[in-house]
């Protein structure tokens, strides 16, 4: 029988300040986006750029920290797994949101706040920060 596996990884900047909110029961939540892009040359040879955003959630003792280190167009590594949720709007129309749940944050910024790396929750053997990632020397 096969296994399954609901994974995301992603390098980018932050497109907003991190939100924190409370659940009903008490558990910090914070809510954030993130851009990235992909980069080739077209057949002429003419670089061309694509845009992803994608809605980061973050619960706990991450949500925390996401949200008193974090702020809108930072570089932040982040890996965790998909969710889509589903509600109905005000409209009566049947929503749907799909987002990384973070499990693992990485600020790769430059700043005063904090060391670099030492944001890391959770395991993993990150490279030292730096302005440009080469993707490669990330173990994935």
């Amino acid at each position: 029988m096969a296994g399954s596996l609901n994974k995301a990884t992603i390098i980018g900047n932050l497109t907003r300040d991190p939100e924190i909110r409370q659940t009903t029961n008490g558990q910090n939540v914070c809510s954030f986006g993130i851009a990235t892009n992909r980069t080739w040359k077209n057949q002429q040879g003419e670089k061309q750029e694509q845009v992803e955003y994608h809605n980061i959630v973050a619960w706990g003792k991450l949500a925390d920290i996401c949200g008193q280190y974090l702020q809108k167009g930072k570089k932040v590594y982040i890996d965790g797994r998909l969710q889509t949720r589903d509600w109905e709007g005000q409209d009566g129309q049947k929503k749907y949101r799909t987002e990384i749940v973070a499990e693992n944050m990485i600020m790769l910024s430059r700043s005063g706040d904090a060391p670099m790396g030492e944001s890391s929750m959770g395991g993993g053997n990150m490279p030292p920060a730096d302005d440009e990632i080469n993707l490669e020397d990330i173990p994935f």
